[in-house]
């Protein structure tokens, strides 16, 4: 029997950037009974409390105590000590790296007209600093869903952006990842490094986790979790999540 479930968040729990629904916050409530849950993403810490933790419905601190957040595609780890959440490791990225980066993203999206600031909602903004990673989300954090699941469905534009930026900055790796972003780090700062630390924190073999990931295809940001050898349940949206959830709950 597994002993981890972990998750990618966007389009695996939620619609992408939205808090999760009341059918998947029971469901997890409930998996925390008998699981180590461990949402992976490349996602702030913030996104995590206000997506994931927030919704739960009344969780004891037993429950919280069996919830791992692996922020920043798990170069970030918090946990819950009892009374709130602590931050157990960071690899933040230097203000040099943060600006190549940033330089060589800006750079990319502007030559192949992919820059659109005057698309963003007031305060909002296209590049991020997530302190291990920086994260361009092409209409900004704010945008309505519809626009973001409209902007890049088949991800051809990111990739273009992914492989000019990448002739920009060789240095870095860029993984496309949500409905608009890409992830760009250092090398082996994705989610084998997170899952890698998974192992190590939660003190469990790849054989005991089940992963749920949409982007589980080559240059996908939950690939590396499919090479690592872990189980993974590749879904479309947070409804085959549950469908699967309800599943795995209801043979306990």
């Amino acid at each position: 029997m597994k002993k981890v479930l972990a998750f990618d968040i966007d389009q695996t729990l939620n619609v992408a950037k939205t808090p999760i629904t009341d059918e998947i916050a029971d469901l997890l409530t409930k998996c925390l009974d008998h699981f180590e849950i461990c949402p992976i993403s490349g996602q702030k810490f913030d996104q995590f409390l206000i997506q994931i933790v927030n919704r739960l419905p009344n969780p004891t601190p037993k429950q919280l105590s069996h919830l791992h957040l692996f922020v920043a595609q798990g170069t970030q780890y918090y946990r819950y000590n009892g009374s709130d959440w602590e931050q157990v490791y960071n690899y933040p990225l230097t203000d040099e790296q943060v600006a190549k980066i940033t330089t060589s993203l800006e750079q990319a999206a502007k030559e192949l007209n992919l820059w659109e600031e005057d698309k963003l909602k007031p305060g909002d903004e296209i590049i991020e600093n997530r302190l291990s990673q920086v994260t361009f989300s092409a209409l900004g954090q704010k945008a309505d869903t519809e626009a973001k699941y409209a902007w890049d469905p088949d991800h051809k534009k990111r990739e273009k952006i992914v492989k000019r930026a990448k002739e920009l900055a060789p240095e870095f790796d860029y993984e496309i990842g949500g409905t608009t972003s890409i992830n760009a780090m250092t090398p082996g700062m994705n989610k084998v490094f997170g899952m890698n630390h998974l192992l190590e924190e939660l003190k469990v073999n790849k054989e005991d986790i089940l992963y749920f990931g949409d982007m589980t295809q080559p240059g996908g940001n939950d690939y590396p979790v499919v090479q690592m050898g872990i189980d993974t349940i590749t879904v479309r949206n947070h409804e085959d999540t549950a469908y699967a959830l309800r599943g795995i709950l209801g043979i306990l």
